[in-house]
């Protein structure tokens, strides 16, 4: 991803570049528990092109109003000393990440799928209930994965949480590739549409009332493994991610710089608790895997 120029732009107190303001443009119901939002606005011109398939922003949320009179520098991003003043005693804005969708450049629109269970958690509410005008915080781009050249077969994996970068990974891969991808979601009326190339097999998987995430690892196992070198985008729920990544790497010896692979949510935890925890968490995995003698 390109960094020119980033050393000029105002940044927050973590060393990042200030995020830019966003403006809800329009809205669309995808399926029962995804929404599209694509943001525009001229406030969203300072933000770096996204370039990777696994390109995401993190949507900064702050109390309704806060962001009508949002002062911005003069570079055109927001300027985090006038946000603060704005903001109530003791209140920062909580983050989410998300996929980038599509980038229209010029229209300078960034398209963010949101997965909705009603009036469960952050994002997704604010989502649903989204219109036009309405105003977010975007920090990023982040990422760094695209198809891996050279492999003889690609394996996408994700639950409906990763179902965006996986749409996006499917449409970057060589229209001559070949493999398969497992997308799991709630039922039938949660599947869209996918761009995949002829010879990549995209199979849904539906988990109802199971916990999300718990058919990934046993449809992954059932795969008929292909002969040669296989890349791997999974990811999803940690407790799944964390099974296929034991069988990835120890059962099928797939090589670290092959693999794609993270945790989005944990069951049982809110966003900020998993993010808290996340750290240990893969540090704990790799150093099992080392222990294993796992390059």
């Amino acid at each position: 991803m390109s960094t020119t120029g980033l050393a000029a732009l105002p940044v927050a107190p973590t060393g990042r570049p200030a995020p830019v303001l966003g403006e809800v443009v329009r809205t669309e119901r995808l399926t029962p528990h995804l929404v599209r939002v694509v943001l525009g606005g001229p406030s969203l011109r300072p933000l770096t092109a996204p370039t990777c398939a696994d390109s995401y922003v993190k949507l900064g949320f702050v109390p309704a109003g806060v962001l009508d009179d949002c002062p911005l520098a003069p570079d055109g991003r927001v300027d985090l000393a006038g946000l603060r003043a704005l903001l109530p005693a003791g209140v920062q804005p909580r983050q989410r990440a998300y996929t980038v969708r599509a980038w229209d450049a010029a229209a300078h629109e960034l398209t963010v799928d949101l997965v909705v269970h009603g009036d469960e958690g952050l994002a997704g509410p604010w989502a649903a209930a989204a219109v036009p005008g309405d105003r977010v915080l975007v920090h990023g781009p982040g990422g760094a994965w695209d198809p891996r050249p050279g492999v003889d077969a690609h394996l996408l994996v994700g639950d409906a949480s990763a179902l965006p970068a996986v749409a996006v990974g499917l449409e970057r891969l060589p229209r001559d590739a070949v493999g398969t991808a497992f997308v799991e979601v709630h039922g039938p009326d949660d599947e869209i549409a996918l761009d995949a190339p002829a010879g990549v097999t995209v199979t849904w998987l539906h988990h109802g009332d199971a916990p999300a995430g718990s058919t990934l690892p046993a449809a992954v196992r059932a795969w008929a493994w292909p002969a040669g070198r296989v890349g791997a985008f999974v990811h999803g729920e940690a407790g799944a991610v964390k099974d296929l990544r034991a069988y990835l790497r120890t059962e099928r010896g797939v090589a670290r710089e092959d693999l794609s692979i993270s945790g989005y949510w944990r069951l049982g935890a809110d966003d900020e608790g998993w993010r808290a925890g996340k750290r240990a968490w893969n540090a704990q995995i790799e150093a099992a895997e080392a222990a294993a003698g796992l390059a």
